[in-house]
């Protein structure tokens, strides 16, 4: 499956969990959406992408939109270069697992 389509698949995943979709092709246009005003409360990133790598754009991301939630997803088995304190979501994954990771966000941001 390409990226595209996962990219698109998750977006679906978000859309019929409620949640308001802005989808972003590269962390490069995902940080050009937060530096021109985008305000989210979610990013889900992949963590290994051309370029930037998700935790770098999680870090970044969270400097600029203070208590951002961020859930990384990896289709690799270690978690090289993912900070420890970044949720993390392994690929491929269901419906349920995606909710239950971000309802798991949302839980450890309340405690």
């Amino acid at each position: 499956m390409t990226k595209k389509l996962v990219r698109m698949s998750t977006a679906d995943m978000l859309s019929e969990l409620g949640y308001g979709v802005v989808e972003a092709p590269s962390a490069e246009e995902a940080l050009r959406l937060v530096r021109g005003g985008l305000r989210p409360e979610l990013l889900v990133t992949d963590h290994l992408m051309p370029g930037m790598n998700g935790t770098d754009l999680a870090r970044i991301v969270q400097l600029e939109v203070p208590g951002i939630h961020v859930l990384l997803v990896s289709g690799y088995a270690d978690s090289d270069g993912v900070a420890p304190d970044l949720a993390r979501l392994a690929k491929p994954f269901r419906n349920d697992e995606l909710a239950a990771s971000l309802a798991d966000l949302q839980t450890s941001a309340r405690s």
